[in-house]
């Protein structure tokens, strides 16, 4: 079954709080995102596999931890997924970077697929699919799907903010997907968006409204 982590770090909780505000502007929100995620995937890390390594130190030698395979794979659903690359791979430099581009059908609000373009050997790496938002579900369940559907095994999501029908949505549609999120929030409105939430995120990290 899922696991379904929301974070408790007083440093996210603080700087989410900031970014729900009306008044932070496009810098400091894009700035504050990357952030968030850092923090966030250092926790979404916690059980990522090492290995033992025996190296030199300028005093003897040692026997030294460290990741198992390094392979990782952040996957980003655009648009507003970019805004958490940049912070992730503070924590991890050496990840690939793929990128998913979906909308929602205007009639049928269904997901539609119109960018995909991951690592070549992303089947074998271990995979953290990014949004900071996940509201009805609908893009992550199907960004996840069209991962597996091309071999990839080891997934996590991650987000800044949560709706419950979203958490219910993908822990019904993957379970065997774990979740990451920074705060589950109380509802969603009748547009859809998260309550209380902060808006919309690709508009604020670009400063397209």
């Amino acid at each position: 079954m899922a696991k379904v982590v929301v974070m408790d770090h007083p440093l996210i909780q603080h700087k989410i709080g900031y970014i729900r505000r009306i008044d932070t502007g496009t810098k400091d929100f894009r700035d504050t995102i990357g952030e968030i995620a850092m923090l966030i995937c250092y926790e979404a890390t916690r059980d990522l596999e090492l290995e033992e390594v025996e190296i030199e130190t300028p005093i003897c030698k040692t026997t030294v931890k460290e990741l198992k395979g390094k392979k990782l794979a952040i996957i980003p659903i655009l648009r507003a997924g970019l805004g958490m690359v940049d912070g992730m791979l503070a924590m991890i430099p050496t990840a690939k970077v793929g990128h998913i581009g979906l909308y929602r059908d205007p009639e049928t609000h269904e997901p539609v697929e119109y960018y995909c373009k991951l690592p070549a050997d992303c089947s074998e790496r271990e995979v953290f699919v990014v949004d900071p938002m996940l509201a009805t579900g609908g893009s992550s369940v199907a960004a996840v799907q069209l991962l597996k559907d091309k071999g990839c095994k080891k997934i996590h999501f991650m987000c800044i903010i949560a709706a419950p029908e979203g958490v219910k949505k993908m822990t019904e549609a993957h379970p065997d997907v774990d979740l990451y999120i920074g705060s589950l929030d109380d509802h969603l409105n009748e547009n859809a968006y998260i309550v209380p939430g902060l808006g919309d995120a690709g508009d604020r990290i670009f400063g397209t409204k």
